[in-house]
């Protein structure tokens, strides 16, 4: 039974070279010719008895059936990578690769204590390795979801299965024009005269969730508080900033929340962990560390 299964090293060419969305962008990662993964990857194909992918002119893409795999793949490396982990735990030392992400500008936001824990959490285990990136909110809940993150910070509007959502804090968000906007040096300003305004919106908005903000349509959207800056400040735009990101803007005279108290809002932040991963130990040492430095339960 064990001789039908395919080799581990199989398996994690397939997932980098999945993740890389290609053979040749996979070179790197595996330090690998193209030649060579090629190679690997028949030799998997072949134990399967499946075709796992499609390469050539037309580009990278998985089959149905690679599809299936590579999920399956996914949660056997990460389940792998677990055991290592505990192992390891139990002579009393932690290693492998701890795989963090975050949304975007939490940098400046002294309700989240992110670089203290890293650091903190960096002198307690040496041996970890940490892999921090940034990404959206729904890029996020996939990357937790399919195992590619161990853990992730931010604010989901909306939730996937299959994920514990632990709560953090909540972060205070207003409505901005910048110096440039007409509405800048108006006072008392209407709301539905706000609300006619070009509005910037975020990618990960539903519809729903652009109506709970108080506008029925954006007339831009973005991926990321940088980019919502940058077409605020331009002054063509309104939109949400959070208070800590838009202050040295603010004091600087360059940006204005219009009308808080209609227009504003608290994002809810959350710690997301895969079910059934909370108590691997890379995790939980992370978890708790940071729950300590939140005072959270």
């Amino acid at each position: 039974m064990a001789s039908s299964l395919p080799d581990l090293k199989l398996l994690r060419i397939f997932a980098s070279v999945v993740r890389h969305q290609g053979f040749a962008n996979a070179q790197r990662d595996l330090n690998l010719s193209t030649s060579a993964i090629s190679t690997y990857m028949s030799q998997l194909e072949s134990a399967l008895g499946l075709v796992l992918c499609h390469r050539g002119r037309g580009g990278f893409s998985l089959t149905s059936k690679g599809e299936l795999f590579h999920q399956e793949t996914l949660r056997l490396l990460g389940e792998l990578d677990g055991f290592e982990q505990y192992a390891a735990a139990l002579k009393g030392e932690l290693r492998g690769t701890l795989n963090l992400g975050v949304i975007d500008s939490t940098v400046g936001d002294r309700a989240l204590p992110l670089a203290e824990a890293i650091g903190a959490y960096s002198q307690e285990h040496p041996a970890v390795h940490l892999h921090l990136s940034v990404s959206s909110p729904y890029e996020l809940q996939l990357g937790v979801q399919d195992n590619r993150l161990d853990l992730a910070i931010g604010a989901f509007s909306s939730r996937m299965s299959g994920l514990l959502y632990q709560p953090l804090y909540r972060e205070q968000h207003w409505l901005y024009c910048s110096s440039r906007h007409p509405l800048f040096a108006e006072r008392r300003i209407p709301a539905q005269v706000i609300t006619q305004q070009r509005m910037v919106g975020r990618g990960y908005w539903s519809q729903a969730e652009l109506a709970r903000h108080g506008f029925k349509h954006s007339a831009a959207t973005v991926e990321s508080m940088e980019a919502q800056l940058i077409l605020i400040l331009s002054g063509a735009y309104i939109g949400y900033l959070p208070e800590h990101y838009a202050q040295a803007w603010a004091d600087q005279g360059d940006l204005r929340v219009l009308s808080p108290s209609t227009f504003g809002y608290q994002a809810p932040f959350s710690l997301i962990i895969r079910r059934g991963r909370s108590r691997e130990p890379l995790i939980q040492t992370f978890r708790d560390l940071l729950k300590s430095q939140l005072n959270v339960g």
